[in-house]
């Protein structure tokens, strides 16, 4: 059974200078990261979040039962301004996803909690993208999972390690 990419190795071969274990691999991963990020935004939308709220709730979720961060936690583990982080909390405070809450002890500090509302809208988001993400495995037993987890991380470990 072809799929795209022995089209595009066909359409290509001979023409341009490349070794076409190596297309087949990385053009599979690459539409592969697509049709991933394709579901998510699906998801995303199913629920009524943007990528920014879903992130932004992703991480407090990530904290357990508290919830909670400080704003300039969360704009270092996003990689955003603090402006910006302000602008993204206000968002989330006036969607009711998340509320800000002053310290008891020092009235300076400000922390993020996740709302009631905001943990239903993150695991609902949460499901649909496991339900997407499961389809697109479901071709593989647990013997070609195991395989290629283990082949997925020796290709990441050895690009993270600056080779």
């Amino acid at each position: 059974m072809e799929d795209s990419v022995d089209q595009h190795l066909a359409r290509w071969r001979d023409k341009a200078p490349f070794d076409e274990r190596v297309e087949a691999i990385i053009t599979r991963i690459q539409l592969l990261t697509k049709h991933v990020g394709h579901a998510k935004d699906q998801a995303l939308a199913e629920v009524g979040l943007q990528e920014f709220e879903f992130e932004t709730l992703h991480r407090l979720a990530a904290r357990g039962r508290t919830a909670r961060a400080t704003p300039s936690e969360l704009a270092t583990e996003l990689m955003v301004s603090p402006a910006g982080m302000t602008g993204r909390l206000d968002t989330l405070e006036r969607a009711g996803l998340v509320r800000r809450l002053r310290g008891t002890e020092d009235r300076r500090r400000v922390d993020v909690e996740l709302t009631e509302l905001g943990r239903s809208r993150w695991f609902a988001a949460m499901k649909l993208r496991g339900t997407a993400e499961e389809a697109m495995v479901e071709p593989l037993d647990r013997t070609d999972r195991d395989t290629l987890i283990v082949l997925l991380k020796r290709m990441l470990v050895h690009v993270e390690s600056g080779r």
